[in-house]
């Protein structure tokens, strides 16, 4: 079994190889890195700009729709979280007697309480932030929770990653200059 979960390993590595795939495995990566998965995108964006430096910006943008693609699904879900939560909480206050209640909804201690604020002040520009180690991907998923404008919120959330991705690589190549 531990042999077959090697090969599973090795193939799938061995197929996003680059320069081989290129695109398609920073699409893929960039996409997955989004969501709650512990991935980070930039080393194999920056590795496919060294190895074929003509792609710098097609590898930008792609490496941003896919990101920008795992921060809708974060989104998506935790819009659908919201809903199952609310269809939950009418379901759990008929069998009581009661409907829900502002409290039920909004429970939470004071951290929670003042991040909402926060959130619900700035709305959908606070997207720019979906790029941030550790705050990003779950900002995603908190924005659809709390019903954010879903086109005005991909924008942001586009733009910030763009942004990310630009600055970093950027820098990368500055420092570490070279390539195929």
């Amino acid at each position: 079994m531990q042999d077959m979960l090697f090969f599973a390993t090795d193939t799938v590595l061995a197929w996003l190889a680059l320069p081989g795939v290129g695109l398609s495995a920073i699409f893929l990566v960039s996409t997955l890195a989004a969501t709650l998965l512990p991935l980070g995108s930039e080393p194999i964006l920056f590795a496919y700009v060294r190895e074929v430096p003509d792609m710098y910006w097609p590898a930008i943008l792609v490496a941003t729709a896919g990101n920008t693609l795992g921060g809708v699904i974060s989104y998506a879900m935790g819009r659908g979280a919201r809903r199952g939560y609310e269809a939950w909480k009418a379901r759990d206050g008929e069998m009581a007697g009661a409907a829900p209640t502002a409290n039920d909804r909004d429970a939470g201690d004071r951290w929670h309480r003042y991040a909402r604020s926060v959130l619900d002040r700035f709305g959908p520009p606070a997207m720019l932030l979906a790029w941030l180690p550790a705050i990003g991907d779950p900002l995603c998923a908190v924005a659809g929770w709390l019903r954010f404008a879903f086109w005005p919120s991909l924008v942001y959330m586009a733009i910030g990653k763009f942004v990310r991705y630009l600055t970093i690589t950027g820098a990368l190549v500055w420092l570490f200059p070279g390539g195929g």
